[in-house]
């Protein structure tokens, strides 16, 4: 069984309180958790033993491009994240790029 470290827990959570539709970017779900490194929030996702019940899927690069999916950058697993998110409904244009309107910042959160 995948231990799961306090860290990866408080990521998971996280990422429960980002509503289908919505994503966020790495940058702002390691403000949110007050954690320096955007890095650290994208290792946390690549270990992620429950995607995507717990929604990885839903966390973007900062310029709003899709970003990896399970430690890949391209390939199947990444158009799979695209399949998911448009299933949500996220606006996502021509450039696999997300409509800025469905970017949640957790304010008001908590």
């Amino acid at each position: 069984m995948l231990k799961i470290t306090f860290f990866q827990q408080r990521v998971y959570d996280a990422l429960q309180k980002i509503p289908p539709a919505k994503v966020t970017t790495y940058a702002l779900l390691a403000k949110y958790l007050q954690c320096g490194s955007a890095q650290a929030i994208g290792q946390a996702l690549k270990r992620n033993p429950n995607a995507p019940l717990v929604p990885c899927h839903r966390v973007v690069k900062s310029d709003l491009s899709i970003g990896g999916y399970s430690g890949h950058t391209e390939g199947q697993l990444v158009e799979k994240k695209l399949a998911l998110l448009k299933q949500e409904g996220v606006l996502i244009d021509q450039d696999n790029r997300v409509d800025p309107s469905c970017v949640f910042d957790f304010k008001n959160v908590d």
